[in-house]
């Protein structure tokens, strides 16, 4: 069967760089680095003082409140991702008559943890069944892509992955092939997360997983030798995938193409990722395969590049196993410099830079970097963002339980 090609037609995100696609790259460029100290609870009595926070997010700038009422925040965010995607990819969505073949699939890891632990408290205080009727509606992670496909009828797919923080990359990647076998002709993709929570944060410090630095521009280092854990951050990226001829006999703008994903598992270890790279490698070769590339024709990889030490480490060893040497010549940057980890999110995010890179033909750097470690020595582009020719990009997000997932974009064709 001939496989079908994917457009990317649409990009939203809400992020703590950016409240749109527009803004936020602008400051991706610009290289800001959006990290501060925690305001959603007091950190007195914690030694992790900083996270990558959403600032002035107001829900009813994409719905009435009504419907944020019944959102809990991981689902707003989604929600505000996907109606600025949806509206620039300019397709058909009306309720009153549902489309069969668009479909939803948004990534979260934790779903709504906030709700969760509030919910909790109550009932500790007024007994179990005086929660809120809501909570569980609220709470569960499919929730974000129901709530999208109810608004907007899309009677199509509609599912959640979870897979970690591989899950935005997983989420877009499943779609595509979704679109390419003939199933959908159009798909909305990605991956939201709201994990800046005491709870959250207190399980991930008590594994000695996030960054207890005070300075903001030196907490999320990726690559660098003073990486000491990774910076919570928390938004949502969607896309908006759609099958070529589809988007071309509708005279949609076609942004990039998506012709590669990979996914596959460690099976090494329930948080660390294999310390010789050899998963992700492999994940990066399956990718290449289904995009029917060389590894000499990518001109950037967006790299996972957690700041975590295992991570960053493991993630260099595996882009010299599958590029050779032509390693040292790819540019790769971190973009969780400036936004932290979005968790299930960040891959959402993440394709919608990469997209936005080959727009502009421009590389983002990756901020704060400052102390060479010998065990991460490639291009890890420390001194700007770079303006660039740029034919294929790949992005690489890995999670815990040994998940990798890749995606692979084209420039768009004229």
């Amino acid at each position: 069967m001939e496989r079908r090609r994917v457009a990317v037609t649409g990009l939203g995100t809400v992020n703590p760089t950016g409240l749109s696609v527009e803004e936020s790259w602008q400051n991706i460029r610009q290289g800001k680095v959006a990290i501060a100290p925690i305001e959603r609870f007091d950190t007195t009595d914690f030694r992790v003082k900083l996270a990558g926070e959403i600032r002035h997010f107001d829900p009813t700038r994409w719905m009435d409140r009504k419907e944020a009422r019944r959102l809990a925040l991981f689902s707003q965010y989604a929600m505000a991702a996907a109606v600025e995607a949806i509206k620039q990819a300019g397709i058909s969505c009306d309720p009153e008559n549902p489309d069969p073949k668009t479909g939803v699939l948004i990534s979260s890891g934790i779903g709504g943890l906030s709700v969760i632990e509030e919910e909790h408290d109550r009932g500790k205080e007024k007994g179990f069944e005086r929660v809120s009727p809501l909570f569980i509606p609220l709470t569960i992670s499919n929730m974000a892509a129901g709530n999208i496909a109810i608004r907007f009828g899309f009677q199509g797919m509609c599912s959640c992955t979870v897979t970690a923080c591989a899950g935005g990359s997983n989420a877009i990647g499943d779609a595509f092939h979704r679109i390419r076998d003939g199933y959908e002709d159009v798909m909305v993709c990605g991956g939201t997360e709201a994990a800046i929570t005491p709870l959250s944060i207190g399980g991930f410090a008590a594994m000695r997983a996030l960054s207890t630095a005070t300075d903001p521009l030196r907490a999320s280092i990726p690559f660098d030798a003073d990486r000491g854990g990774f910076v919570m951050g928390e938004g949502a990226g969607v896309l908006v995938l759609e099958e070529w001829e589809h988007a071309k006999k509708r005279g949609a703008r076609i942004l990039a193409e998506l012709v590669g994903y990979g996914a596959n598992c460690d099976a090494y270890h329930i948080t660390a990722p294999s310390p010789n790279g050899r998963g992700a490698a492999a994940c990066m070769e399956l990718a290449l395969e289904d995009a029917g590339i060389s590894a000499k024709e990518i001109s950037y990889i967006n790299a996972h590049g957690t700041s975590t030490k295992l991570n960053d480490a493991g993630e260099t060893a595996a882009i010299h196993q599958v590029f050779g040497d032509h390693a040292k010549d790819i540019p790769v940057s971190s973009t969780k410099s400036m936004t932290g980890h979005l968790l299930g999110a960040a891959g959402g995010v993440e394709a919608v830079f990469c997209v936005m890179s080959l727009v502009d033909q421009f590389v983002p750097m990756t901020a704060g970097y400052r102390t060479p470690d010998p065990a991460c020595d490639l291009d890890y582009v420390t001194e700007g963002g770079r303006s660039m020719p740029l034919s294929f990009v790949l992005s690489d997000n890995l999670g815990f339980g040994g998940h990798n997932a890749v995606l692979i974009f084209k420039k768009a064709e004229a």
